[in-house]
């Protein structure tokens, strides 16, 4: 077990104080938060032996977050996650252009996002953490004033949750999500292909060869993204796939069975050897499945070098693109609504 130094986050970057947060439980979990991007820093998990693990991949100071983590590990991607097309969308009759920075198009909010921003503590406890930011008419090229918070709890009954709000001054585009890298055997261990995985999806969402949704909504059966029944990871990632060809894996949105705005279950995963079971919940329609295909070599804690695939993430959103596709989920907040978004990550063990 590896417990990070509180001391080793203590920094200022844009002229506002950098932290972190420790939360447990009465069963011996332990969650670590930033308030540098809402960074998930490290979970601490045990196996069916009772031995404690890391299992979300990171850094182990503030600055190798701040001067890295191109992989955007752990943080809270927005004012949109995922992809927009082109960084275009029009609202209300206006256009708007937003940063190119992934390929031809916009992602996880753009130059900074999120993602790279200091949030004020509102409130802190030993188990529940509340960061909030407000965000500019303007700030990377989208509409209207926004107050974002994100409050983090480690409940008794094993759960991390996020609860996510927003509201807005100027019709805009919200679209929340997490992005912590999971490798259940603990973090740097090796390869995710045997850890197992279900998705509690019936239709995925199909990609061009830039990543962004062709706006089709294909049945899963039959295919290397059916998951509806657990198994392994590794099963069909390397099977031969246009699909898998384009995203160099999984990079792909999955449509979730649940009601959007009902609380479901998305998705779980379990590595046999630990023991280790993790089961995400949310309220929002979709979840992203991404085997880190573009991860090969990054140093991360105690000086690990995570090697390709060697983690997933699960970020549970509404799809991509969806400013464009008007038959998707709605992604635009209006001024008297509030966006509101629940992801929870139980652990147990079998």
């Amino acid at each position: 077990m590896n417990i990070i130094p509180e001391a080793s986050f203590k920094g200022v970057h844009n002229g506002k104080q950098t932290s972190l947060h420790t939360l447990k439980n009465k069963n011996g979990l332990i969650a670590q938060i930033t308030n540098y991007g809402g960074i998930i820093v490290s979970i601490q998990v045990p196996d069916r032996n009772g031995k404690l693990a890391d299992i979300v991949q990171g850094y182990d100071t503030i600055g190798e977050y701040i001067n890295g983590n191109g992989p955007y590990m752990g943080a809270v991607c927005g004012r949109c996650a995922n992809r927009i097309a082109k960084g275009e969308f029009s609202l209300s009759g206006k256009k708007y252009k937003l940063a190119v920075n992934n390929g031809p198009n916009h992602l996880h909010g753009g130059i900074t996002g999120f993602s790279k921003i200091v949030w004020d503590v509102v409130k802190s406890s030993p188990s529940s953490l509340k960061l909030e930011y407000h965000s500019a008419d303007g700030e990377e090229g989208y509409p209207g004033n926004v107050t974002v918070s994100v409050t983090y709890t480690l409940t008794d009954e094993n759960e991390l949750r996020l609860n996510y709000l927003a509201n807005t001054d100027k019709t805009t585009v919200v679209n929340l999500a997490g992005h912590s890298y999971f490798n259940l055997a603990g973090e740097g261990s090796g390869s995710i292909y045997d850890q197992e995985l279900m998705i509690n999806a019936a239709f995925y969402t199909p990609m061009d060869e830039t990543s962004i949704p062709t706006g089709e909504i294909l049945t899963v059966k039959g295919t290397p993204f059916d998951f509806t029944r657990s198994r392994k990871i590794g099963d069909l990632i390397d099977q031969e796939n246009e699909q898998l060809k384009y995203g160099a894996g999984y990079d792909h949105n999955f449509v979730l069975n649940h009601r959007t705005g009902d609380m479901g279950l998305a998705a779980s995963a379990c590595d046999p050897l630990s023991g280790r079971v993790m089961e995400v919940y949310t309220t929002q329609p979709g979840v992203q499945l991404y085997s880190a295909n573009w991860i090969d070599g990054e140093k991360g804690k105690g000086g690990k070098k995570y090697g390709r695939r060697w983690a997933f993430a699960l970020e549970t959103q509404h799809f991509p693109d969806a400013i464009n596709k008007p038959h998707f989920p709605s992604t635009i907040l209006n001024p008297g609504e509030v966006y509101k978004h629940i992801c929870a990550y139980k652990f147990s063990v079998k």
